[in-house]
């Protein structure tokens, strides 16, 4: 299948890997870049630019295949060294960077001196046209339904693609709710030009992360996932848990009053403990409602390989059917 996303990005199948905490290894982004799609490290999941740095080469032995990092920016009092990983990214060869958080503009220069294409996600229609406007190369559309921070506006796909496809002259991937080849043909269907997997693909032999973690995705249906942080305006979609549960307790009990620090203990350095040990109630951790479509766990090229048999199945068959 060609799309303008696998033309930019030398891939066979439309279909990228989302960056996700602690679960964007080189094992994982290897494994989907050499199944045809472009795997994604997760840049801030490492610790040190000099990390990030020896987790590119780790990629670069398992794949030759074109892969990215996630790059996410966000505000802190003591933020993370971004020169010293963009210059890891630059010295490591990368050619693709997906971009999240806030505005990437002050380091585009640098990525694109580099020749580096750039795609950046957005929750909303506004965001992706200023990403257009300053020199983004892409950008993946995350609907509502997405695992993670959905953003404010609640704007669920499939109002959010077309929208996109009606203001946007750079390609785009649809991100939140695909699993499938349905899916596929879906975001296709509404003007995406390819598709943005994240929880889907957590739940893959490959995903280096605790057996409990993809049990609980396979357990899961689409109502259990449930939108925290609202009242803090960083809404986040996670899987419900105990300590989900504790924590919309705090924030029905305290209101208006409520505070990050409130809230530490249920999302402060969490993830280690979730997805490397299998702590299923130690804190929140993102995922989608798509993990109402999630039953098995099968290899990443098994996946990728059933994605696009299925959605080449639906447009020769089912939908070209529909013409006769």
């Amino acid at each position: 299948m060609r799309t303008r996303i696998t033309d930019l990005f030398g891939i066979q199948h439309p279909i990228i890997q989302g960056g996700m905490h602690y679960v964007g290894f080189a094992e994982l982004a290897a494994a989907v870049s050499n199944a045809g799609g472009l795997g994604i490290i997760t840049g801030l999941t490492q610790k040190t630019p000099e990390a990030l740095a020896g987790e590119i080469r780790r990629c670069r032995a398992m794949t030759g295949k074109p892969f990215g990092v996630n790059l996410t920016f966000l505000p802190a009092v003591t933020p993370p060294d971004y020169p010293g990983y963009v210059r890891a990214i630059v010295e490591g060869g990368v050619t693709i960077v997906e971009t999240a958080g806030n505005n990437p503009q002050k380091w585009l220069p640098a990525l694109k001196d580099a020749g580096i294409k750039v795609i950046h996600k957005c929750t909303s229609v506004r965001h992706a046209i200023k990403a257009q406007s300053i020199g983004c190369d892409a950008v993946s559309v995350d609907g509502f339904e997405c695992g993670g921070h959905p953003g404010e506006d609640d704007i669920p796909n499939f109002i959010l693609l077309p929208r996109a496809a009606e203001s946007l002259t750079i390609p785009f991937v649809a991100s939140g709710g695909m699993a499938d080849g349905r899916s596929l043909v879906a975001a296709l269907a509404l003007g995406a030009d390819g598709i943005n997997m994240g929880t889907r693909f957590i739940a893959t032999r490959e995903a280096p992360v605790h057996e409990n973690v993809k049990q609980a995705l396979v357990r899961a249906s689409e109502l259990d996932t449930r939108l925290i942080m609202r009242p803090l305006r960083n809404t986040e979609r996670v899987l419900t848990n105990a300590a989900t549960e504790r924590l919309l307790e705090k924030e029905q009990r305290l209101g208006p009053a409520l505070t990050f620090a409130d809230i530490h203990d249920e999302v402060a350095g969490v993830y280690p403990r979730i997805m490397q040990q299998g702590e299923m109630d130690a804190g929140v951790w993102s995922c989608g409602m798509v993990a109402g479509l999630i039953h098995d766990v099968p290899t990443v090229r098994d996946l990728i390989d059933r994605i696009m048999a299925e959605a080449e199945s639906i447009i020769r068959a089912r939908l070209a059917g529909t013409l006769g």
